[in-house]
């Protein structure tokens, strides 16, 4: 019997992903989300990102997304195709993402709470840059940080956003997180930190009033905080599975070697 007999199919709103949806529709039989053992999802890296955050939510236990890419990039899905799918889910490896929790307090005095499975980003919203302090578990590390923003990225994260802006790749199971800044201007020479995961970063607006900032986990945002606070949350695991040819880890690793 395989281990994912219960499979639910989800798909973009792109017509590529539709039509690949209809095509495995008419090869099995499928259950709704909150039966299955294992989710098929048919998009991109940012429809991945919404699966994984659905199952973030408080209902069950979540279960292993197996994506195949319908999208641009697909750094976190797996080739797309249509035939072998059971054969495949059988063969796929397992890898563990745990994703960070920002705790983001607004000027107004409101408390938010967001996951972020890829990175949390600390954007200025004017032209002013943003003056930030920068904590490391409750020590000032950074009294005054001038610049376009910050980023705190996950080892799954480190190829996306992080990378963009001159952070590290850190390979999954390292036990690290990056802290990356975004057009640093002071002080001049800092480039970031790498963290053990088990850090909790804090971030406070000097000065919230004239040069607003705002805290986006993932694709959500909350604007005009007043200060973050960042770390890993190890109670809501998450499970992507991989082709053994197409794994996680060594697409990861080969992203040091892209010229």
């Amino acid at each position: 019997m395989s281990r994912y007999e219960r499979r639910a199919l989800v798909a973009s709103n792109t017509p590529p992903a539709r039509a690949a949806e209809a095509e495995l529709a008419d090869m099995g039989e499928w259950v709704s989300v909150e039966d299955a053992d294992v989710i098929i999802a048919l998009g991109g890296d940012g429809f991945m990102l919404q699966t994984l955050h659905a199952m973030l939510e408080p209902r069950k236990p979540p279960v292993p997304v197996f994506g195949m890419n319908l999208g641009t990039v697909g750094f976190l899905m797996n080739e797309w195709r249509h035939h072998g799918l059971g054969d495949r889910l059988e063969r796929a490896k397992p890898f563990k993402v745990i994703p960070l929790s920002m705790t983001a307090i607004g000027v107004d005095g409101r408390t938010h709470t967001l996951p972020a499975i890829n990175e949390v980003s600390f954007l200025r919203e004017t032209r002013q840059t943003a003056n930030l302090e920068v904590t490391v578990n409750d020590r000032i590390v950074l009294p005054e940080l001038a610049c376009d923003g910050i980023l705190v990225a996950t080892p799954a994260g480190s190829t996306a956003y992080n990378l963009s802006a001159h952070g590290p790749i850190l390979p999954l199971g390292s036990g690290m997180i990056a802290l990356t800044p975004i057009s640093p201007f002071r002080p001049r020479r800092w480039r970031g930190a790498i963290l053990p995961d088990k850090a909790r970063i804090g971030i406070r607006v000097l000065d919230p009033g004239k040069r607003p900032v705002s805290a986006v986990a993932d694709q959500r945002e909350i604007r005009d905080v007043a200060r973050v606070d960042i770390c890993m949350d190890r109670a809501r695991e998450l499970t992507l599975l991989f082709d053994p040819e197409h794994a996680l880890d060594d697409r990861i690793t080969m992203e040091q070697f892209v010229a």
